[in-house]
């Protein structure tokens, strides 16, 4: 039998407890396994830039304000400018977080281990690996403003400071009760953003996004995993 809580080298966090024949007194399926996913990288740029660039996408289901709300960007950009990041803004948050929700796709990476380095090839795997993301749509200049790099700075210790140290620590074993529900329903992963609130969506058939605050209060993290069950 293992259990793990472990970080991996894309900041996604593996919470399981496998083994191969159930064990007697262990409410944790034998068989259970749930990606929690907390630093969502091309989420995390778009929700940065909507603050600090004051845009005002459309659309319905957005998510919430920041909870360490960035410093504003220091170089400007005209009217027109935030209109046409704002659109191009709501687009990809559709198109990003389906992405975050995907699993990861081990065939394809082998595929890219065996491509030769700056082939075409390679680059249409890595891009199907990645997923879309601001810098391939709009471009990385917006993104290397001094105020992001203060941000990433603050939220990651932020990020690193609500670590849960153990497995029993974790939300997930917290309302196994209610995860168990959703995990047979499809659920694998669970995608967090360091948003205000209580917020959740569905993403895909496997995966559900959700806000720090509400995986870390359990009656909200308990509605949301009843949503996807």
């Amino acid at each position: 039998m293992e259990q793990t809580l472990t970080p991996r080298a894309d900041m996604r966090w593996n919470v399981a407890m496998r083994s191969l024949e159930p064990i007697p007194g262990n409410p944790w399926p034998h068989d259970m396994t749930i990606t929690v996913e907390d630093r969502p990288s091309a989420l995390l740029e778009l929700l940065w830039l909507r603050e600090a660039y004051d845009l005002d996408p459309e659309g319905d289901d957005l998510p919430p304000l920041l909870v360490r709300t960035p410093d504003p960007a220091e170089k400007s950009v005209d009217e027109a400018t935030r209109r046409e990041w704002a659109g191009a803004w709501a687009r990809l948050w559709r198109d990003v977080a389906a992405h975050a929700g995907r699993e990861l796709d081990v065939q394809l990476l082998q595929q890219l281990h065996g491509t030769a380095l700056g082939g075409a090839e390679r680059k249409a795997l890595l891009s199907e690996l990645i997923g879309p993301n601001w810098g391939d749509e709009v471009g990385r200049d917006a993104l290397e403003d001094p105020s992001h790099r203060r941000w990433e700075e603050r939220n990651m210790e932020d990020f690193h400071a609500s670590l849960p140290h153990t497995l029993a620590d974790s939300p997930e074993r917290r309302d196994l009760e209610s995860l168990i529900p959703a995990w047979r329903a499809g659920l694998t992963k669970v995608v967090v953003i360091p948003c205000r609130g209580e917020h959740n969506r569905t993403l895909g058939p496997n995966a559900l996004l959700v806000t720090e605050g509400t995986r870390a209060d359990s009656d909200a993290y308990r509605r949301a995993l009843a949503s996807f069950a």
